[in-house]
């Protein structure tokens, strides 16, 4: 069995363009896929890269042209500029972590919250707006929100983040394959071809 290990946070857009067709070629595969929604307010300072904010009008500008095109692309019913993007909590990634670490669904969850804010437009902030994603997932929220809310689940959080910077991760969605590291939505196809299902 191919084990994947995907990075990921889920206020990315990038993030939430790709994870249906990810979940869907991993299993075909038959992937074991492990869900790490990491810090990357961490990552980008660390490897160069910089928070939307921070951008140049002029790349901001092209993200939104290249948002714009990929919707299109992956016919995706996503709002370009979500009110409730970005997220200033990592309420949402700590679930995910939780509900990998009680052994549950993580990359269902985890498709879930993109969806939840891309779609939905929903608060991914909001614990109780993370619980009824939980819940639609048939996944036991309140458990997961109270390990969400522990010293345990933030020191994995903050663990699987630095973990990510030493295998070289910088942006989401990112996988890493057999030691092979891909970054990016648009890189889907290499990921397919070394998952056997291109």
């Amino acid at each position: 069995m191919t084990s994947v290990s995907y990075y990921m946070t889920p206020s990315s857009p990038w993030s939430y363009l790709g994870s249906k067709l990810f979940s869907g070629m991993a299993a075909q595969a038959g992937a074991e896929v492990t869900v790490y929604a990491v810090d990357f307010g961490t990552i980008f300072p660390a490897t160069g890269g910089f928070p939307l904010p921070k951008r140049a009008p002029e790349r901001q500008a092209y993200r939104l042209q290249e948002l714009a095109r990929w919707k299109r692309r992956r016919d995706a019913p996503m709002h370009l500029q979500p009110v409730n993007f970005p997220a200033t909590r990592p309420t949402a990634a700590l679930a995910i972590v939780a509900a990998r670490e009680a052994g549950h669904d993580a990359l269902g969850l985890s498709s879930a919250l993109l969806a939840a804010l891309w779609e939905d437009d929903r608060n991914i902030d909001d614990p109780d707006i993370v619980a009824s994603v939980c819940e639609a997932c048939g996944l036991p929220a309140a458990a997961i929100m109270e390990a969400a809310g522990s010293g345990d689940i933030a020191d994995r959080f903050a663990a699987d983040t630095r973990e990510a910077i030493e295998r070289g991760v910088f942006g989401a969605p990112s996988w890493l394959i057999g030691g092979e590291l891909f970054w990016g939505q648009d890189r889907l196809d290499f990921v397919a071809e070394k998952l056997g299902v291109a």
